[in-house]
């Protein structure tokens, strides 16, 4: 008879304790630096955010096919105690195509994560220090107070744009430019 599975103390589970020992349940599970984090399902205003940045980041991309754009729930790995699951990334081309599997995935164009009130600090805090260490840009989309928080490599603080954003990726032949208000509008159906 097989003995149940002890859970990992926090600071000590690894993505592959996380795959293993955790229920397919709706919620979303994350690993960062040993530590577990649990969040639940998110709201339709989220959704909303996450599809109003798909739709153009993906467009985009394929006039400037520099990446592919996903969104969670999508596993993406950086270490074996680093597994995290963004709103909606971008993942640079592998050889010309779109990742297949997550193991190629090593660096990431842009990270978006859209605040929640259960995961803005650590969406600023611990997820912020990860993706600024693996992403060429983080954007964090507050769709309540209606700005994205800009960080980069080695930044100690945010741009905050709620009038426009432009991004352009490296070999990218233009720049991507959202309207902040126009954005915002449609997040929250007005």
């Amino acid at each position: 008879m097989a003995m149940p599975h002890a859970m990992p103390a926090q600071g000590d589970w690894t993505v592959e304790d996380m795959w293993a020992l955790l229920p397919d349940d709706g919620n979303r599970y994350e690993v960062i630096d040993g530590v577990l984090y649990v969040t639940p399902s998110p709201g339709n205003p989220h959704q909303d955010a996450v599809a109003a940045l798909l739709v153009p980041l993906r467009a985009f991309l394929g006039r400037c096919p520099v990446g592919w754009v996903r969104v969670a729930p999508a596993d993406v790995r950086f270490g074996p105690k680093r597994g995290v699951q963004p709103d909606v990334y971008v993942a640079p081309l592998v050889n010309g195509r779109r990742p297949h599997v997550w193991q190629e995935i090593t660096h990431l164009l842009l990270v978006a994560e859209v605040l929640s009130p259960g995961t803005a600090s650590r969406d600023r805090g611990v997820k912020r220090r990860v993706y600024q260490e693996v992403a060429d840009e983080y954007w964090i989309v507050d769709i309540d107070a209606r700005i994205i928080e800009r960080w980069r490599p080695g930044d100690e603080r945010p741009e905050m744009l709620d009038s426009a954003l432009t991004w352009q990726p490296a070999g990218a032949d233009e720049p991507l430019t959202l309207d902040l208000p126009a954005f915002f509008r449609e997040v929250w159906d007005e």
